[in-house]
């Protein structure tokens, strides 16, 4: 499998799971995950999924510092429903490194329904931004939000996207499209992930 060169220097989030590591199923319970298994939950690679990333990195920074995230012990919000523009998307990847689900999640071992992530993602909330992010053990939260708008498509990538959405281009012309495409969310993950992203206080 092969992806973009710069997926390899786009910052990974190390997660600690108390449940891989009481099943044996991640060494000490750590569990590493990168920007290329976003893009292989979401199926691609697109201002969505790297703002997703972007979300989870500050957000999970804000509230943990230089600690290792708990997952599977944090609450998560979106102000939008599930089914609401790209919001699936998003949940995907924020599912993927946070262990959070909703009402089909994995529902715990024993009678006390241990290391649950059932009911830990809610849809269509009052949160004034993208995601809300709140930790199960000290309750502190943030709301993080993105404006991929900072990072604008270029001249020739506008020009090219409805063409290659119409199925007008030829091979080198879509192989062009397609480098144009990831050359965005390159600068966006590695250049300005600082300027589409903001973190506040969730009181």
């Amino acid at each position: 499998m092969s992806f973009p060169d710069f997926y390899g220097s786009v910052p990974a989030i190390a997660m600690r799971d108390p449940l891989a590591g009481f099943l044996n199923a991640a060494r000490g319970g750590v569990i590493v995950y990168n920007y290329s298994d976003a893009v292989k939950v979401a199926g691609h690679s697109c201002v969505v999924t790297a703002a997703a990333w972007a979300m989870l990195l500050a957000g999970l920074s804000a509230l943990y510092g230089t600690d290792l995230p708990e997952r599977g012990g944090l609450e998560v919000q979106f102000c939008d429903a599930a089914e609401e523009g790209t919001t699936g998307v998003t949940a995907s990847i924020v599912q993927l490194v946070t262990g959070a689900s909703g009402a089909s999640g994995f529902h715990g071992i024993g009678p006390t329904a241990r290391f649950s992530r059932r009911g830990l993602m809610r849809f269509s909330t009052a949160i004034e931004g993208n995601l809300g992010l709140r930790r199960s053990d000290t309750g502190k939260g943030v709301v993080v939000a993105s404006d991929v708008s900072m990072v604008p498509m270029s001249a020739e990538l506008r020009d090219l996207f409805p063409r290659a959405v119409a199925g007008e281009l030829d091979d080198a012309s879509l192989t062009k499209f397609g480098q144009l495409w990831q050359d965005r969310i390159r600068s966006l993950l590695l250049d300005h992930a600082g300027d589409v992203v903001s973190v506040k206080e969730w009181i």
